[in-house]
C-alpha cells in the first residue's frame, strides 16, 4: 500500500508511465478515502493507492517501506517515455539492466531490464545519478 496525496497523478504515473492497469476503485465515503488497485494484467499482484480525502500536506518518507521494482522489456525506451511525462531519472540505466525513478509521491521505484542487460548506449551510459533513489 501506498499513501498518496494527488490521486490522479499516482494514477496517471502508474497506468501511463509504468503501464500498468488500474483494477478496482472503492471510495469509503464514512472513512473519507480512496483505493485504488493497480495491477500489470488483471487478476496479477496488486499494489494498491490510498487516498485520504483530508490530507491536506504531501506524505514524507517515501522509502520507509523500501522500494517498488518492475521488470520491463525494455529499460531504455521506459526511461525515454517517463522522462517526456516530466519524470527525472535518478538512476540512469547506465548498465542496460537498471533505473530508479521517484513516483509523484516519493516512492522509489526500480526499473529492472527483463533478461540480459541491453547494450550500452547514450545518453544513458553517460548520464550521471541525481537525488536520492
Amino acid at each position: 500500500m501506498i499513501r498518496v496525496f494527488d490521486l490522479e497523478a499516482a494514477v496517471r504515473f502508474f497506468t501511463e508511465g509504468l503501464g500498468l492497469v488500474e483494477t478496482r476503485r472503492k471510495d469509503h465515503e464514512k472513512g473519507r478515502f480512496t483505493l485504488v488497485f493497480l495491477a500489470t494484467a488483471p487478476g496479477e499482484s496488486e499494489i494498491e493507492l490510498t487516498y485520504n480525502w483530508d490530507q491536506s500536506e504531501p506524505y514524507t518518507g517515501g522509502r520507509n517501506f523500501g522500494h517498488l521494482a518492475f521488470a520491463v522489456e525494455n529499460v531504455y525506451e521506459i526511461c525515454e517515455k517517463l522522462q517526456t511525462m516530466g519524470v527525472t531519472i535518478l538512476r540512469p540505466p547506465r548498465d542496460g539492466r537498471m533505473a530508479f525513478i521517484r513516483s509523484p509521491d516519493q516512492i522509489s521505484v526500480e526499473l529492472l531490464q527483463e533478461g540480459e542487460p541491453l547494450p550500452l548506449m547514450e545518453p544513458w551510459k553517460s548520464m550521471a545519478s541525481q537525488g536520492e533513489w
